[in-house]
């Protein structure tokens, strides 16, 4: 089993920036790739970015590149989001996963999810 634990959200205006973090508790395959997805009230969770952690290769969403970038820290087990140029449509409870067991991009491939995080934008 993998917990996973999330930091770093918050209130922050239009243009703004936001570190979020993901520690998970050990380091083992089913940490082969780690993700960030959004979810906001009434939507369906969404794929944000996602890195694969033996090469860091990563994936962004149409909607964040450019301006987040994801990252990690081997030696911390982490995984990062910084969120740069922030916009009210960011607003939503993002979510680390782990445990990639299909897509990249979809929900139901992951094994691994955090308790949320919640990011407000104001405008």
């Amino acid at each position: 089993q993998v917990q996973l634990v999330e930091s770093g959200g918050g209130l922050v205006q239009a243009g703004g920036s936001l570190r979020l973090s993901c520690a998970a508790s050990r380091r083992t395959f089913s940490t082969n790739a780690m993700a960030w997805f959004r979810q906001a009230p009434g939507k369906e969770r969404e794929f944000v970015a996602a890195i694969a952690w033996s090469d860091g290769i990563t994936y962004y969403a149409d909607s964040v590149k450019g301006r987040h970038t994801i990252s990690r820290d081997s030696a911390k087990n982490t995984v990062y989001l910084q969120m740069n140029s922030l916009k009210p449509e960011d607003t939503a409870v993002y979510y680390c996963a782990a445990g990639l067991g299909g897509s990249y991009f979809y929900a139901r491939g992951y094994s691994y999810w955090g308790q949320g995080t919640q990011v407000t934008v104001s405008s």
